[in-house]
């Protein structure tokens, strides 16, 4: 990989062009040639962006176009966030496997990396700026490095540090000296002042010593026996390690592992109980899934699904209309967005469905369709997906309640209208736009929601003047749920939830949504795919949450953060104010402040520039931390900003919020550029549940806007959530 291969790219029936892919020396980045030159940001791809790699002709694009190529020469590189698969064909296979084998060898350790591996990542800054390649770092080329690692130190005080670490005074550092520029370059005073304050004048940690810190960090069941485990684990020195003491490095590893992240290591994996009805739940849901881009003219694709199933997506659209040959395809109605097959989209839901997740995906049918189409639809559902597919009662479900996340492992539910009760006054049956319509407008007019029973078999189909029903399939597992479109401040979710009349205690809507599934999305009047504030949705108990996963923005992010927990397996518990047949819980009054959550924000390290075409572009970064939850809980507040600084910037500002209903918040960490001119310009962001968070000194891993890792880019704070 590091010699390069010469790969055919493949993107039609007619352009299959051989370019040239390198691993670069950092084992972080891929060089690849372009027809013609441009800046160099857009010859490489980011390792740590790789969604998955697969081999053999496993995306629609080889499937289409790759024929002419044997599966064992092809793989796809899919990427995290926007950018399209890479689908490419080596010359032999052999040559297919190195690369496959390879990237999944740099991706695992990318997974693992920690602090040590930080001076990868600098080492490879300072082999770009050794202009000559001597191996030898003038001040000229260590002001260059400075640049690129985003940091603009005084010259004075960058010089004084080029001349200490000068040790033969020739105006050159070489070897050794390089190494102490980088150490002093890296070290890390906040930690330093950290571990001092335990370890005390002998400068390393006994095991009461460490044990004292863990339960000032609130660490549940800290022990000796824990303290010493830690030991074992971090500690480099063998020695100190085998007289049970940990050095600063040791601790530094410590407070830079995964272990002294943020989230609970325990909510990283399914930990929530899984045998609740479906209502109980958020559910990771996607709206227009099959779109790429916008909902007017962009194009439809199978990797739409796939992604969104990579994301941990468990409710996918599936708009239905007429097509050529018998065969029903999926697009946006009446635009110009492309069309792609209804089965193609059956057999990505087949294949991908349960990679990351085996919990239960359910299939949101806006059919359009004939009858005959209707067949072919239903054909497809029952001979593609087999027995994953539901098509009647559980042998061990309740009839008057939905079943299961864990009862439904693996399985595939359908969800459609009940078009039998959908007639107009002339009796003529609704499609579902129409019913949609009908709906929206008597919900407008003041009708409160309207609970429908679950375990009754649903009927699909969309018909004119004379036609009739034809049963598609047996749903008697899936409910019937109401589904409402809603914009941001207006709409019928949102009317639902703030205005609810038929209720003393103003919460119908709440209570129907414990125990029946509410569909929202988005209003399709949203040309460029934009999504709406999704907590508003959650505060009311909504499981199904539809946003437009192919469009970034803090919306996403917030749907991200809700569903990183329980394992990322796309169900998360509602709060048990939420469940309750006879709640009486209001997001509007939700009551006085019974939580103080309180963050200090320390410091931040190697944070990306904005502009990295720009060699004189340096970050002034500031902090803001948002709180997202019911209305009286939403605030923002942030900190200074620290000029030309964004390789280790240090703030040690405090920030406080008091909070009313802590159960619903999201906590947003953004890291922004002071002189940004849009707020979604932001270097990096991470979100997570209030109740995931990790109390005491933590440090936290930035994302990109299109949730790919931005390491080694981190946020260090001290957290503290007192309860009253």
């Amino acid at each position: 990989m590091l010699r390069g291969s010469r790969l055919c790219k493949i993107r039609s029936r007619t352009w299959q062009k051989e370019r040239l892919y390198r691993l670069q020396e950092d084992g972080l980045s891929v060089w690849f040639q372009r027809r013609i030159p441009r800046a160099p940001s857009q010859h490489i791809f980011f390792v740590q962006h790789i969604e998955a790699v697969r081999e053999g002709h496993q995306s629609e694009g080889l499937r289409r176009f790759g024929g002419a190529f044997e599966p064992s020469r092809c793989l796809t590189i899919a990427f995290k966030g926007r950018r399209k698969n890479l689908d490419l064909a080596a010359p032999t296979a052999e040559e297919a496997q190195r690369w496959v084998r390879g990237l999944a060898k740099l991706r695992a350790r990318l997974d693992a990396m920690s602090q040590r591996d930080t001076h990868t990542w600098i080492h490879f800054y300072l082999h770009r700026a050794d202009s000559n390649q001597d191996s030898k770092m003038s001040f000229k080329e260590i002001k260059n490095l400075l640049r690129m690692v985003n940091v603009d130190m005084n010259d004075m005080y960058a010089y004084s540090l080029f001349k200490e670490c000068d040790r033969s005074n020739n105006e050159w550092l070489e070897g050794p000296e390089i190494e102490e520029f980088l150490q002093r370059l890296l070290k890390r005073p906040e930690l330093e002042e950290i571990f001092h304050r335990y370890s005390g004048e002998d400068r390393v940690l006994s095991t009461p010593e460490l044990l004292e810190f863990l339960e000032d960090q609130g660490e549940d069941g800290a022990t000796l026996a824990h303290a010493q485990q830690l030991i074992h684990t971090y500690e480099l020195n063998e020695t100190a390690k085998q007289h049970e003491l940990m050095t600063l490095d040791g601790f530094m590893m410590y407070l830079l592992s995964p272990e002294g992240g943020c989230p609970e290591p325990a909510h990283t994996c399914v930990f929530q109980d899984m045998n609740q009805p479906l209502a109980h739940y958020f559910i990771s849901s996607s709206h227009n899934t099959y779109l790429t881009d916008s909902q007017i003219g962009g194009p439809s694709s199978t990797e739409a699904y796939v992604r969104a199933f990579a994301q941990g997506c468990r409710c996918v659209e599936l708009d239905c209309w007429e097509g050529p040959g018998g065969e029903p395809v999926i697009y946006h109605g009446h635009t110009l967005t492309s069309k792609i097959l209804f089965r193609d989209v059956i057999q990505a839901v087949r294949d991908h469905a349960f990679t990351l997740s085996p919990y239960p995906v359910i299939l949101s049918l806006e059919n359009h369709c004939g009858l005959e189409q209707q067949a072919a639809m239903a054909r497809h559902l029952h001979t593609i997906l087999g027995d994953m597919l539901v098509t009647q009662l559980l042998d061990s479900q309740n009839p008057e309640e939905l079943p299961s996340p864990e009862q439904l492992k693996g399985r595939v539910l359908v969800k459609g209208k009940r078009l039998p009760a959908a007639r107009n006054e002339d009796g003529r049956i609704l499609s579902d736009r129409e019913e949609d319509n009908e709906d929206e407008d008597e919900e407008r007019g003041g009708g409160g929601p309207r609970a429908e029973a679950a375990g009754e078999r649903a009927w699909l189909g969309q018909h004119g003047p004379g036609r009739g029903l034809m049963p598609l399939w047996s749903l008697g597992a899936g409910g019937r749920g109401k589904e409402g479109g809603r914009d941001q401040g207006s709409g019928v979710a949102q009317g639902l939830s703030q205005s609810c009349p038929n209720s003393p205690s103003g919460n119908s809507f709440i209570r129907h949504n414990a125990c029946q599934l509410t569909r929202v999305y988005p209003l399709g009047l949203r040309m460029n795919s934009a999504n709406y504030n999704p907590q508003e949705m959650w505060n009311s108990g909504c499981q199904l949450v539809a946003l437009n996963f192919q469009t970034p923005g803090y919306e996403m992010d917030l749907n991200a953060g809700r569903f990183l927990i329980n394992g990322q397996c796309g169900y998360v518990l509602k709060p048990a104010c939420l469940r309750q047949r006879d709640t009486t819980f209001d997001p509007e009054c939700p009551g006085p402040p019974r939580t103080t959550f309180t963050i200090q924000v320390l410091t931040a390290q190697q944070l990306p520039k904005l502009n990295a075409e720009k060699p004189n572009s340096i970050v002034d970064p500031l902090v803001r931390i948002e709180i997202h939850g019911v209305p009286a809980d939403c605030a923002c507040k942030e900190t200074n900003c620290v000029p030309n600084n964004g390789f280790n910037p240090r703030w040690g500002q405090t920030l406080q919020f008091q909070l009313r209903a802590p159960e619903l918040v999201l906590v947003r960490f953004v890291v922004e550029d002071y002189d940004a001119t849009s707020p979604n310009d932001f270097v990096g962001q991470f979100t997570l549940p209030l109740s995931s968070l990790k109390q005491g000194y933590r440090h936290i891993h930035l994302l990109s806007k299109d949730g790919a890792s931005l390491s080694p880019a981190t946020l260090f704070v001290h957290i503290c959530i007192q309860r009253s």
